[in-house]
């Protein structure tokens, strides 16, 4: 993408088991199986979309939770049955309470071997400088690089995102 830096990975390649194993947040999970329900469903329910939601960000909680269950399951339902990475991306965007960051969300735990979850922690530690939004193309380069990363480091995208967030976070102390 014109005018966007490039990806690069902050630290060693060979360092992502190790930062990954060092990530000691509470458990993700009660979220990874309300994804995989999802995805075995084909959309989320509204107690599952806000569980996912409130897991990246408390805040958006009561946005989320204004969704109705039927507009839940019919926007999850169209996200879900596309294979267009864009229309992924926009369809849960119309969400309300939901922005890239969290629909990354969504993806990630529904489609856990083919999404990153962006976050400016995980940016940072791919040399990007903190966005006051993410638009899809920037979406797309993201999920481009965060797959070619966990291919080269054979890891899972969640091992991946483990590690990237864990860097930045022992960068900051």
């Amino acid at each position: 993408m014109a005018g966007m830096a490039p990806f690069r990975l902050q630290f060693p390649v060979g360092e992502i088991p190790a930062l990954a194993a060092r990530f000691n947040f509470d458990s993700d999970r009660q979220v990874a199986t309300a994804g995989a329900s999802a995805r075995e469903r084909g959309y989320y329910t509204k107690p599952e979309l806000v569980l996912v939601c409130e897991w990246k960000t408390v805040r958006s909680r009561s946005r989320v939770a204004d969704n109705t269950a039927a507009f839940v399951e019919g926007i999850t339902r169209v996200a879900f049955a596309t294979e267009d990475e864009s229309e992924r991306m926009a369809a849960l965007c119309a969400l309300r309470g939901v922005s890239p960051p969290t629909a990354s969300v969504l993806l990630h735990f529904a489609f856990p071997g083919r999404y990153p979850i962006i976050d400016w922690r995980a940016l940072e530690s791919l040399g990007q400088p903190r966005q006051a939004a993410y638009t899809i193309d920037y979406w797309l380069a993201y999920i481009a690089a965060c797959r070619n990363l966990a291919s080269q480091a054979g890891v899972t995208m969640r091992v991946l995102d483990r590690a990237l967030w864990q860097h930045s976070r022992e960068r900051q102390r």
